[in-house]
């Protein structure tokens, strides 16, 4: 049975009167049933989740500190941090947003304000709003990179996902962590989702087309593996959404999992679409549902004209409110709504003759101790969890300081992976990628099986130890910097550096490529020499499968021996040429 407006309230004010609320967090603050309420406008609601990754209960989840722009992005949103951010957006610093939006006083915040997410939480809040605004004019969108990132989904291969979006009712999605599965198993997925699946960017290879890969696509005509866009009718308005999902897929990722499909950009079918659609299908507004990461959107939003927002996702970006680009028609806005579940983006859009007249928007968190959890919702997600609690709940040591991963150059959680993979698999070098999901564990907390999952758990977790030479270690290090300092949005990849255990470097982010990183050197003060053979340990290989044991069995070892995770030293560069930016903050190794 579904709530009234005065009845979410009351729900909301009971909780906090029976202790459910840290009071000490959110006394002095908006009251719970504030947080919450937006005032209707428009004729269309579009309500906006993404990067998920697969978490279904609440979590914890720390902002980074780091998050550098460069050339045309330098101190634009997403590249603003800390107090930055909080300035550019107008938030307070005592607020609840500036807790939700920036990594500041992390520790003490969250163990005030609680944990965030949660899927229970988040359906209580996506019936309220639908229901306040009406069903039949509301939209949840999905960016995508939903069925991966925790035990149950590795276990069930992202069923558990979708039976949880089906759940919580997302209308559309897109995808890309969805990718790393084998095609078959996303294939069923998508059959088993009550929503529709949209991919414009997404097609089939000759070679597969020509061994009958036509049983499953979308369009032979074209080749399009899933169908582009749908149309639909709400508010009085017809809307298109367009489906792009993340274009570097089998750059980033395993090509051999989906080896009869291709991915890119492709901005010109972008922009004939849009076009087809404006003209054919006679829409009131065009909205792109995107995984590309926010940079790259807000460069195809200048080059691609007629989209009126995009809906991003990909680089985990939690921005208060959208950017506002032009292009050769108009302006298009850009919207990011952060990961983890932690976020909820709400855009009320009033569209009338062709066209979109004005909007409204919020990007609410997800505080789970201010809103109760639904049911029904509550009830699958234990019904999933059941039978892997034993694995699930193991605690494997004491943090001895907050563990977290995001940022673009080390975090804690990412230190503690490289010494284990040092430790268990004897190297005097590790590697672990440098991936925007994963969980953060509170000091003193006991850091659990699953706490390790939330940071490992993909479908490439083999882990390798092989003989490599200074030179190779380089090249490596210059190959991703470059994938997130390259000036041209449409050369990045959207992730953060890859994480090193054993040594320290230089990185010059101004530099082109072959230029930005220098004077590698060993914990041990001796310097890394190009012609000399080093033993390095990682993970997570993207050609060949490694033979390695698996990631999350090794790092559960390191713990179980430990007993409390210590980080003696953070194997972060030397930082030059970014003094006064604002992508960064609280960083000690600045060079100028």
């Amino acid at each position: 049975m579904s709530m009234t407006r005065r009845e979410f309230a009351r729900l909301l004010g009971m909780a906090g009167a029976a202790g459910v609320l840290p009071a000490a967090g959110f006394a002095a603050q908006k009251q719970p049933s504030d947080l919450y309420e937006i005032p209707k406008s428009g004729n269309v609601r579009l309500l906006h989740m993404t990067d998920c990754h697969a978490q279904l209960l609440p979590v914890y989840f720390r902002e980074p500190n780091v998050n550098l722009g460069i050339g045309k992005a330098y101190g634009q949103a997403p590249h603003l941090v800390g107090d930055k951010l909080l300035r550019h957006f107008g938030i307070r610093s005592d607020s609840l947003e500036a807790h939700a939006f920036t990594y500041l006083n992390f520790g003490d915040a969250a163990s005030r304000y609680g944990k965030v997410g949660g899927f229970a939480h988040l359906k209580t809040l996506v019936d309220r709003l639908r229901q306040d605004y009406g069903s039949e004019s509301t939209l949840l969108l999905d960016g995508g990179d939903t069925w991966q990132g925790s035990g149950t989904a590795f276990k069930t291969r992202g069923m558990d996902m979708v039976n949880a979006t089906n759940e919580l009712g997302v209308d559309f999605m897109t995808g890309h962590w969805e990718f790393t599965y084998h095609q078959e198993e996303i294939l069923n997925n998508i059959k088993a989702f009550n929503g529709e699946f949209l991919a414009n960017n997404v097609f089939v290879t000759e070679d597969a087309l020509f061994d009958g890969a036509d049983e499953y696509i979308f369009d032979e005509d074209s080749g399009h593996v899933f169908k582009p866009y749908s149309i639909k009718e709400m508010g009085g308005a017809r809307v298109a959404i367009i489906g792009q999902a993340f274009p570097r897929t089998k750059i980033a990722n395993p090509a051999r999992f989906i080896p009869d499909w291709t991915f890119d950009i492709y901005d010109n079918e972008m922009q004939a679409l849009v076009d087809k659609i404006r003209t054919e299908e006679r829409v009131d507004a065009v909205i792109v549902l995107s995984h590309n990461g926010m940079d790259v959107d807000v460069a195809m939003a200048s080059r691609v004209s007629g989209i009126d927002v995009i809906l991003g996702g990909h680089t985990h970006d939690g921005m208060p409110q959208p950017t506002t680009v032009k292009n050769a028609t108009g302006q298009t806005l850009v919207c990011n709504v952060g990961s983890n579940g932690k976020f909820l983006g709400v855009m009320d859009l009033d569209l009338r003759n062709g066209k979109v007249h004005s909007y409204n928007y919020r990007l609410m968190p997800i505080f789970s101790e201010v809103l109760p959890a639904d049911p029904s919702m509550a009830k699958l997600i234990e019904d999933i969890r059941a039978p892997h609690l034993g694995w699930l709940t193991e605690e494997l040591a004491l943090a001895d300081e907050v563990m977290f991963r995001r940022g673009n150059f080390n975090g804690t959680f990412d230190q503690l992976i490289c010494n284990a993979l040092m430790d268990v698999n004897n190297a005097q070098i590790s590697l672990s990628p440098g991936f925007r999901w994963g969980t953060s564990v509170l000091e003193g907390q006991k850091i659990t099986m699953e706490h390790v999952l939330d940071q490992t758990c993909l479908t490439y977790p083999e882990t390798y130890v092989r003989p490599m030479k200074g030179s190779e270690l380089k090249l490596i290090l210059e190959d991703v910097a470059d994938n997130i300092f390259n000036p041209e949005p449409y050369l990045q990849s959207g992730g953060d550096m890859v994480r090193v255990g054993g040594f320290d470097y230089i990185c010059d982010p101004m530099q082109p490529i072959g230029k930005r990183i220098s004077e590698m050197t060993l914990d041990n003060g001796e310097r890394i020499d190009a012609n000399k053979t080093y033993t390095v340990s990682g993970w997570a290989t993207v050609g060949a499968q490694s033979e390695g044991p698996i990631i999350w069995d090794v790092v559960a070892d390191h713990l179980r021996d430990k007993q409390v995770a210590r980080i003696d030293k953070l194997n972060t560069p030397i930082l030059k040429n970014v003094g006064g930016n604002p992508g960064i903050a609280d960083y000690a190794k600045i060079e100028t």
